[in-house]
């Protein structure tokens, strides 16, 4: 499994907070944090397979539209970063964040209806 790290710069905090409740309720990924740039930009920072973290990505944009002034400035998903990337950059999985990585590395229970 490639993991992927996937981005959506804000403006605003109430979008921020959207935008990462919808992309973790949407898909299989570990919200890692979240990064005050300044003038109102925040980017919340999510991990997982590639096409948990796209459709992650997919959903938190869409629902940025729901926050009254909320709006999204930019998005990018990288697929296999380079490990020295985690090291410098706040996109790594730390010890707060350790418990959400085992139900997110368990494949999801397709439920059958009777």
């Amino acid at each position: 499994m490639a993991i992927a790290v996937g981005m959506i710069e804000t403006l605003g905090f109430p979008a921020v907070v959207e935008a990462a409740d919808a992309m973790v309720k949407a898909a299989r990924v570990i919200l890692v944090g979240y990064e005050k740039i300044g003038s109102g930009r925040v980017t919340v920072i999510v991990r997982g397979d590639v096409s948990e973290v796209q459709a992650s990505v997919a959903a938190g944009v869409e629902n940025v539209k729901r926050v009254n002034g909320g709006q999204v400035l930019s998005t990018h998903i990288i697929a296999r970063p380079h490990e020295n990337l985690e090291y410098v950059l706040p996109i790594r999985y730390t010890e707060a964040v350790e418990q959400f990585r085992e139900g997110v590395s368990e494949p999801r229970s397709l439920s059958r209806r009777p």
